[in-house]
């Protein structure tokens, strides 16, 4: 599997996503909670681009009435029809057995394995050919 570097981390702070295309994939990065996830930027259901849909939450009730949400921020609804995959597995909510979205795994590397150095700049000579009279004030 073939690394890419996203991005400098400060440009993907929590709560975002930056999109790309990598290969010819449309791929979303997200930064949840200081976590990373790339997602293929595709629903199955339609090929909506996916990933330009809401975070939200995921939604469970053990009795009638009561509803906890879970995972805030980490469920992804599709901008076309809802349907809903979790951003850290690409697992469907809408039916699990049968669709997903690819997941791809992301993480945050220092910049010294990413760009090698040590950097060079370049240097011109210079040469002073006279004396200078300084005034201190």
């Amino acid at each position: 599997m073939a690394r890419h570097v996203i991005a400098p981390v400060d440009e993907l702070p929590p709560g975002t996503r930056k999109f790309l295309e990598i290969d010819g994939r449309p791929i979303a990065v997200f930064n949840i909670k200081g976590e990373y996830f790339g997602l293929l930027n595709r629903c199955p259901h339609q090929g909506a681009a996916l990933c330009e849909g809401p975070l939200i939450g995921l939604a469970r009730s053990k009795d009638p009435g009561e509803i906890e949400y879970t995972k805030l921020g980490e469920i992804i609804r599709c901008p076309w029809h809802g349907w809903e995959f979790d951003v850290r597995t690409g697992q469907s909510y809408c039916d699990p057995r049968r669709f997903r979205v690819k997941a791809y795994p992301a993480h945050v590397e220092p910049g010294t394995s990413v760009v090698k150095g040590p950097y060079v700049a370049e240097t011109i000579p210079v040469r002073v050919e006279s004396d200078y009279v300084v005034v201190e004030l």
